[in-house]
């Protein structure tokens, strides 16, 4: 029996198994239109084929947007900046892509005449609030659709038995061992053999970076420059964003960097085991980094370090349309305005190294800091500041003695 009160409903479309059986399953217990709708974020050939499958899917309509460049420029770019890693490790790169996706699906549906919006977001996961939080954020009219939380489907083999019955094109099979997401900054791997957290991950389940210790045994050097935070050029090279991330996974990718094996917290309260493979972002961190080592000052480089532990949990946790992450962003842009210089790194056996870095704002003064005579720096000024920066633990050392 059809649900009632929507009359059409835009999905978030990657043309896989779970999505593929949506589209029928909508039209069958909501009696409504289904608009496909796809973010092209670089996910590569997974995306070849899509309007066809979508199609024959039942599905009026695909809209495909290429949102690569605003995905770097006002996602990615912004989340480096602020140096914010979940958990120590995870570059955060389906957490920020959920959004985006999201903020185009809401668009669509408003120009499409939609009252839903749907996602294959399972209930034990994490992209589930990422969609709803930033659907609820952009248009809290909208009725959001999640299937997983509401049909009886319940594996990969129900899903397919589903897709048969329904004359559903999907080329997936039961054998499929992970779940992967990609995009232009990552891949991830759950599932399989990573169930088991003590497993070491099989080198074929890796797709864009080789082993370190099968990469070459000479070294690569690239010098990444920056325009106040934001990465400009590569040797030099002035390219956009979209070009300059893909040419530093390439190489990245060919000496082993960027992979990352973790486990991690999730919002909804369990665990799980993860291996990313970050080769571009990576390196984009590391220089990042580094370039704000030689240009900002002690305090400002402290008061980023604890907001980016804030601004991670945010993105990981769906909030990035949280006026606080709005907030954060704005001190966060304010100390980028002196980020302009260059950083050379060496990629090697799965690092990637920092060996140079220079700024026409560097705050790092040879005179102040050289081991060689010098006319700047009075030594015997030191024994006056350590007295007094050492003050409060005389004071306590004097009270246990006495």
């Amino acid at each position: 029996m059809p649900k009632h009160n929507v009359q059409k409903v835009v999905l978030a479309y990657s043309g896989g198994l779970d999505t593929s059986v949506i589209v029928p399953w909508l039209r069958e217990n909501y009696g409504c239109e289904v608009i496909c709708f796809c973010a092209n974020l670089g996910q590569g050939e997974e995306m070849d084929g899509l309007e066809e499958k979508a199609l024959k899917s039942g599905a009026s309509k695909l809209i495909i947007r290429d949102l690569r460049e605003e995905f770097i420029r006002d996602y990615i770019i912004p989340t480096m900046q602020a140096g914010a890693i979940y958990e120590r490790k995870y570059l955060l790169g389906t957490s920020f892509a959920r959004p985006i996706i999201a903020k185009h699906m809401v668009e669509v549906a408003a120009q499409e005449g939609a009252d839903a919006v749907a996602h294959g977001a399972t209930g034990k996961g994490n992209d589930q609030v990422r969609f709803e939080l930033s659907a609820m954020a952009l248009n809290p009219q909208l009725k959001v659709i999640a299937p997983w939380r509401e049909w009886t489907i319940r594996s990969r083999q129900d899903a397919l038995d589903y897709a048969a019955e329904h004359h559903v094109p999907v080329t997936a099979t039961a054998e499929k061992i992970y779940s992967r997401d990609r995009n232009i900054w990552h891949l991830s791997h759950e599932g399989g053999l990573l169930e088991d957290p003590w497993n070491e991950p099989e080198e074929p389940m890796f797709m864009v970076s080789v082993a370190p210790e099968a990469a070459p045994d000479q070294p690569d050097y690239v010098v990444v420059g920056f325009e106040q935070g934001i990465p400009v050029s590569l040797d030099g090279e002035q390219i956009d964003l979209v070009t300059l991330l893909d040419r530093l996974n390439e190489l990245g990718g060919r000496h082993g960097v960027g992979r990352i094996d973790m486990v991690e917290n999730r919002l909804v309260g369990m665990k799980s085991h993860g291996v990313y493979e970050t080769p571009g972002g990576s390196i984009l961190y590391t220089a990042h980094r580094e370039l704000e080592s030689i240009i900002l000052d002690r305090e400002t480089l402290r008061a980023k370090d604890r907001i980016a532990i804030d601004y991670a949990d945010m993105v990981y946790n769906g909030r990035w349309f949280a006026p606080l992450r709005e907030h954060y962003d704005t001190f966060v842009r304010a100390t980028q305005v002196a980020m302009t210089g260059e950083v050379r790194l060496k990629l090697y056996k799965g690092q990637a190294t920092v060996v140079g870095r220079r700024s026409p704002y560097t705050l790092y003064r040879e005179d102040l800091a050289t081991f060689e005579a010098d006319e700047v720096y009075n030594q015997k000024d030191a024994e006056g500041f350590i007295k007094l920066y050492g003050l409060p633990l005389k004071v306590q050392a004097l009270l246990k003695r006495s």
